[in-house]
Formats: C-alpha cells, sequence, structure tokens
C-alpha cells in the first residue's frame, strides 16, 4: 500500500503563519520604546481582562500544537510507543511556545499590542493541550484509523487538495460579498496599489477603470454561488476514488459551505439574521452548484482537475467585476475593530487568497504526467 504523505506539516505551517499575522496586525506604527523585548516575562500580571481573551489566547493554539504533535507522531520521526508520543507532545508544546515567545516579544515594538506574560502562558497551555489531544488520538488507534479511511478514499498524492479542503470552511468564516465567493480582491488591491503609489509618478501607470465596480446583478450572484459550490467539490474528485465517494463528499461539501456561511452571518449580523444570507438567487445558486457536482460524478479525476481550472478563472472573473456594498463595508469594519481582531487575518486572508492557491494547485496537477486515471465502481 502507498503510504500517503501527512497533510498535518503544511497546515501547521499555513496555521503558524497566520498566527503571526493575527499576533502583529495592523502592522503599522513599529517603534523602539527603550524596553528589553523579553521584559514582559518579569512584569506584573494584567489587572483588566476577559473571558473572551483568556479564551482566544488558549484556543488560538490548540490547532497548532495538535498539528505539530500529529506531523512529527506521522511522519515516523517517532515511534508509536507512549514515550515517543510523550516527546511529540514535549516539541509541539515547545515550538508552540517559541512561536508565542517570539510574537509577545514583538508587539513591544507595535503601539496597539500589548505583551502579557499571561498571554504566553495561555498560549502555552494551549500548544500543550493540542498536542496531548493528537497523542490521545494517536494511543487510541484514531489516527491509524483516518490513514485506513484515507487510503480506501483518496489517491496517494492528495496532500494538498486537502489541505486546501480542510482550510475552504475556515476560509468561508470571514464575511464575503457573495454567499461562497471566496478571492474577491480586485477592489481593495486597486485601492491599496492606489495609496501606495500616490505622489508618484507611477500612479498614472495603474489601468483605473472609467466606470466604477457595481454590485452584482441576480443572474451573476447566483453563478458566483453555484460556482463556489461546485469548485470543492471538483477538488476533491480530483483526489477521490470512486463516484460514490464523490457524491458523498459533494453533498457534506455543499452542506459545510450552507452552515459555516451561516455561522459566519450570525457572527456577523446576529444569530437572528444567520440565513439572511439564503435569498432566492443563492438557494438557486446553491441547487445548481450541487447538480453539476453530481453531473461530474463519472469523469476521470484529470478532466475533473481541468474542469476546475475553467470553473475557478470564471469565477473569479465574474466576482472581481463587482463591488462590496456600503453595508458590507461596515459588517467589515465590526470585524476588523471589534472583537473579531483576533480571527481577523485567520479568516480573511484565507478567503481572499484560497482560490489562488486553489488554482496554483490544479494548474501543478494538470501539467503533471500520470496515467490515465479510472473510477471506481
Amino acid at each position: 500500500m502507498t503510504r500517503h504523505k501527512t497533510s498535518a506539516w503544511p497546515l501547521a505551517g499555513a496555521y503558524a503563519a497566520l498566527v503571526v499575522y493575527a499576533s502583529l496586525y495592523p502592522f503599522s506604527g513599529w517603534r523602539d520604546q527603550g524596553i528589553a523585548p523579553w521584559a514582559f516575562l518579569t512584569s506584573a500580571w494584567p489587572k483588566y481582562w476577559t473571558g473572551f481573551d483568556v479564551a482566544a489566547n488558549v484556543v488560538g493554539y490548540v490547532p497548532l500544537g495538535f498539528l505539530l504533535a500529529l506531523s512529527f507522531i506521522r511522519r515516523g520521526s517517532f515511534t508509536f510507543a507512549p514515550t515517543s508520543n510523550a516527546a511529540a507532545v514535549a516539541v509541539a508544546t515547545l515550538a508552540g511556545a517559541l512561536l508565542s515567545l517570539a510574537m509577545e516579544a514583538a508587539q513591544s515594538y507595535l503601539p496597539y499590542r500589548v505583551p502579557s506574560n499571561v498571554d504566553f502562558g495561555l498560549n502555552i497551555g494551549g500548544s500543550l493541550i493540542g498536542a496531548i489531544v493528537a497523542a490521545g488520538l494517536e494511543l487510541g488507534g484514531a489516527i491509524d484509523r483516518w490513514s485506513r479511511f484515507r487510503d480506501r478514499w483518496f489517491v496517494p498524492e492528495s496532500r494538498g487538495a486537502l489541505v486546501l479542503l480542510a482550510l475552504w470552511p475556515c476560509a468561508l468564516l470571514f464575511p464575503a460579498a457573495v454567499p461562497l465567493g471566496l478571492g474577491q480582491v480586485l477592489e481593495r488591491l486597486e485601492t491599496f496599489i492606489a495609496e501606495w503609489l500616490e505622489d508618484t509618478p507611477f500612479l498614472e501607470w495603474l489601468p483605473f477603470r472609467e466606470v466604477e465596480l457595481q454590485p452584482l446583478v441576480p443572474a451573476a450572484e447566483l453563478l458566483c454561488v453555484a460556482l463556489g459550490a461546485f469548485i470543492p467539490c471538483l477538488l476533491a474528485y480530483s483526489v477521490v476514488r470512486s463516484a460514490g465517494r464523490r457524491a458523498v463528499f459533494a453533498l457534506l461539501a455543499v452542506a459545510a459551505g450552507i452552515a459555516v456561511t451561516a455561522l459566519s452571518a450570525a457572527l456577523s449580523w446576529g444569530p437572528a439574521h444567520a440565513w439572511a444570507w439564503l435569498t432566492l438567487p443563492v438557494r438557486i445558486g446553491l441547487s445548481v452548484g450541487l447538480g453539476l457536482a453530481l453531473l461530474m460524478l463519472p469523469v476521470p479525476r484529470r478532466g475533473c482537475a481541468a474542469v476546475l481550472l475553467l470553473a475557478l478563472v470564471v469565477h473569479l472573473s465574474v466576482l472581481n467585476q463587482a463591488s462590496a456594498s456600503a453595508y458590507f463595508a461596515q459588517t467589515l469594519l465590526a470585524w476588523e475593530q471589534g472583537q473579531f481582531i483576533r480571527f481577523h487575518g485567520l479568516a480573511q486572508w484565507l478567503g481572499w487568497l484560497w482560490p489562488y492557491a486553489a488554482l496554483l494547485y490544479v494548474l501543478v496537477r494538470v501539467s503533471r504526467r500520470e496515467a490515465p486515471p479510472t473510477i471506481a465502481a
């Protein structure tokens, strides 16, 4: 049996990068206060704290500890004995502690962040909890069962697709102007570049639009929602072994997209408005996306990858021809300045970059030579 490469390593790396972003956002106002960056370790405990801060500092590092410990265990660097699991827990916790130490030290140079020894301790605790959970699942045989499940469901070279599929629901957490519409970056990118080049002769080089972007009409919104549901299904089809399992995955993927979008709406506008986004064009778009996914069940994996490439290009092209509404901009402002600040970078950057990462992955996959694939019964 071909051994699958663990997806925990790239997921751990991606999560660590997102922790760095969330810890140092908004990356402005750097200055030296004449205080040693490690001085916070011996400072008095903060007088004011909230339950949200405690939970955020612990929960934020649990996935990191889990993924790091799982990476060490599944790569075969350690044997599967209890002592090796303990070593994986120790290394993962140490890695989480070093990352937290670096982040707290860097925060001493930022005016909007305050380094804290309490936060440092909570981050270590979160890394330890995540690492212990990973070791416990390994000892209980859950990780081996996942490996056997992965062997039955997915082709050997599936790590990249599985990482992207695991990140897709997280990318949907940040509110999108169009449901399931990831990758809408053109308007913000143009504004950022214009501000960056202001008062320089290069500003005239930008191909500014003569007409301002307008919100999507219902038909275009329907198309974007349909492709937003269709794309993760196609990505899964490029690595799933059989047509029957593809159908199961398509149903689960669309259901997960609906659930996470509802959660995002509840976090943004309140639980009473969790389903306000489910308008008629969105409902039809979800049905069309699922229907297209079911029609693609018998198509070979390489063919699915080619159709995925086309779907991504069309989706990004249509989505980036639209602007976000003023009401949606106010929602983003609440995320960027309110209690979601801790998770701002974790979800926003995923929402922006996920389809482009998927596009790059598909381009590499389609360019490779491989034996003609077949679909198992």
